[in-house]
C-alpha cells in the first residue's frame, strides 16, 4: 500500500498498472503532473493478509491539500505478489 501511495505521489503510472491485478486495471491511468491532488501523507488504519494468505485488505487514510481520501482497498497475493484489485471508498 506504501509503495503504490508513493507511486501515486510521484505520478508512477507505470508503477500502479504493474501492481494492479489485471482483472480490474485499466488500459491506462492518464497521471499527469497538472491533475490530481498535491498528496500531504498516508495513514494506515488496518491491514490484514499475510504470507500464506492470498486475499488481504488494507484501510487507509490518505491526505492531500484540501482533503483526505478513506479506502479499503482489496488485494490479491498471485505468485508471491500483492496486486490491488479494487477499493471502498468511507464517506465523510
Amino acid at each position: 500500500m506504501r509503495s503504490r501511495y508513493t507511486a501515486f505521489v510521484l505520478r508512477g503510472e507505470a508503477y500502479l498498472l504493474a501492481t494492479w491485478h489485471p482483472s480490474t486495471r485499466p488500459a491506462s491511468l492518464g497521471l499527469r503532473e497538472e491533475d490530481g491532488p498535491a498528496w500531504l501523507g498516508l495513514t494506515v488504519r488496518r491491514a490484514r493478509g499475510g504470507p500464506s494468505d492470498t486475499r488481504g485488505t488494507v484501510e487507509f487514510v490518505a491526505r492531500f491539500r484540501g482533503g483526505t481520501l478513506h479506502e479499503t482497498s482489496t488485494f490479491r497475493r498471485e505468485e508471491g505478489r500483492w496486486f490491488y484489485v479494487d477499493g471502498d471508498i468511507h464517506a465523510g
